[in-house]
């Protein structure tokens, strides 16, 4: 979807219009909203767990974006729209509602329940931008909510009818309603007679969008956490090979929020709010890019999962994949995010992401503890070399400077 800076010139604004205020504002209603894609994480870890085969990967990673692309349009409607006004507020309820019924029904999305997945996605994607449209009449925005209900509209068909069918065309269908959403928000949402909308045609508080972001990197995270939980609480006594693959899942945890919130999360976006171009830097950074870091904690969650159910069992193709790749998958993700805001190379990154895919040959052959253990040190590995490059640069430019252009 395309967000963008406020607009400098005088135009109608209307009284359901958030107030901005230039600093982080998340609001009671948009967290409780999020509880129910914590909900959503969960469901899609246990079906990357139970169907840990390529086509499975590839049917986790097509439900993910589905998920993503709701709660992503929600949190820029709310970037947009006040989630206190009341009309906000039962929206936003109704869509709560709404993702509950989609969120139940991942783990059979390509079976019995899909209809409801669909369906619900259909309905959530069309609801909210006419809902939008009503909302801003006489506002400069109403006009582009109109050409994204158009593309809302279509990508909906693909949806209901992904859940009408069975088989490779319910994946092929619900691949063209991702697709449309996606790529409406590529070219503009453009449509005949109505134009098209340009990043400077939106409005978007940088300070509040980093923050929903970020808030759902913690939710996924949290996932993690439950999953080392239940491991030990479902054990009536642990044995020493058990604690040691709990620590090496919490390890691992700990070293993913280290490296992306020990500092880059906050300036990030700190210079997201001070950009020129704030809609662009929050679509190719956050919108596009923590996507593919959180399908990263949500596959590391999955195979911590595994390893804690057989420590030192042979790990196998799929438990390697899976923690190996998921932590590929956000190391690479990250990397961009750097590139994205910075225009920094992480080197770091890259040389562990490299790492990760040589022992990726050798894991299958090993103890799935050796695995989980690679993976935690790896990530633990990057978040010291990130510490010791910072401290480096205090010594030879100064901290002033250094506050001023993230390590």
């Amino acid at each position: 979807m395309p967000i963008a800076a406020e607009g400098l010139s005088e135009v109608k604004v209307s009284p359901i219009r958030r107030v901005r205020t230039g600093v982080r504002g998340v609001t009671n209603i948009e967290v409780f909203f999020d509880l129910v894609y914590a909900f959503a994480i969960t469901q899609l870890s246990h079906y990357l767990l139970d169907h840990a085969t390529v086509e499975g990967v590839l049917q986790t990673l097509l439900l993910w974006t589905m998920v993503w692309l709701v709660w992503l349009y929600t949190t820029t409607v709310t970037n947009w729209l006040d989630p206190n006004h009341i009309a906000v507020r039962l929206m936003l309820l109704s869509l709560m509602l709404a993702s509950l019924v989609m969120s139940a029904g991942l783990l059979d999305a390509f079976g019995d329940r899909g209809l409801a997945v669909g369906g619900a996605y259909a309905a959530m994607q069309l609801g909210r931008s006419l809902f939008a449209v009503v909302a801003l009449r006489n506002d400069r925005l109403q006009n582009n909510f109109a050409r994204l209900s158009v593309w809302c509209f279509f990508s909906g068909i693909f949806a209901v009818g992904g859940g009408l069918v069975h088989g490779h065309l319910r994946e092929l269908l619900w691949l063209g309603a991702v697709g449309i959403d996606i790529v409406g928000g590529m070219v503009g949402l453009y449509v005949p007679w109505l134009g098209r909308s340009t990043t400077r045609d939106w409005a978007i508080e940088g300070s509040h969008f980093a923050e929903r972001c970020q808030s759902f990197v913690m939710i996924a995270l949290g996932e993690s956490i439950i999953v080392i939980g239940a491991g030990l609480a479902s054990r009536d006594a642990v044995t020493w090979i058990e604690l040691a693959a709990l620590a090496v899942a919490f390890v691992s945890s700990v070293a993913i929020w280290w490296v992306y919130f020990d500092r880059s999360a906050g300036e990030a976006a700190r210079i997201l709010t001070a950009s020129a171009d704030p809609g662009q830097l929050g679509r190719d950074a956050y919108a596009w890019i923590h996507p593919l870091m959180i399908a990263g904690i949500i596959a590391v969650a999955a195979g911590d999962t595994a390893m804690l159910a057989n420590p030192l069992g042979a790990a196998g193709v799929a438990t390697t994949a899976i923690l190996l790749g998921g932590t590929m998958l956000f190391l690479a993700g990250h990397a961009l995010f750097k590139l994205a805001v910075w225009h920094h190379r992480p080197w770091s990154r890259v040389v562990a992401v490299a790492v990760l895919a040589l022992l990726a040959v050798v894991g299958p052959m090993t103890p799935a503890l050796f695995v989980g253990l690679c993976a935690a040190g790896i990530v633990t590995l990057v978040a010291v070399a990130d510490g010791v490059q910072y401290k480096q640069r205090l010594k030879r430019v100064g901290p002033a400077v250094v506050a001023e252009v993230e390590r």
